[in-house]
């Protein structure tokens, strides 16, 4: 297995923890499961940074994940970029 295929696992396998994050997050009877709480644990400090950056439109629209999902793909790229 080479360097830049373990990135790439890396960051696909974040994506996909931001991504259950979020449609949890729309369910709150769901927040008290444990996969949730695993999942909410490791991603909500990387979501706060952007939460903190653009605060929920109205109160309720969050379009953080959005800056998240952008900033995430584009923090891979550059890795990827500097090993091949």
């Amino acid at each position: 297995m080479n360097l830049p295929y373990l990135i790439h696992l890396v960051f696909l396998t974040y994506t996909i923890l931001l991504f259950i994050r979020i449609v949890t997050f729309w369910f709150p009877a769901w927040q008290a499961h444990n996969l949730v709480r695993f999942v909410a644990f490791y991603t909500d400090p990387y979501l706060n940074i952007f939460r903190r950056l653009l605060p929920p439109l109205g109160g309720v629209l969050d379009l953080s994940p959005i800056l998240a999902f952008f900033a995430l793909r584009l923090l891979e790229i550059i890795l990827l970029g500097l090993f091949r």
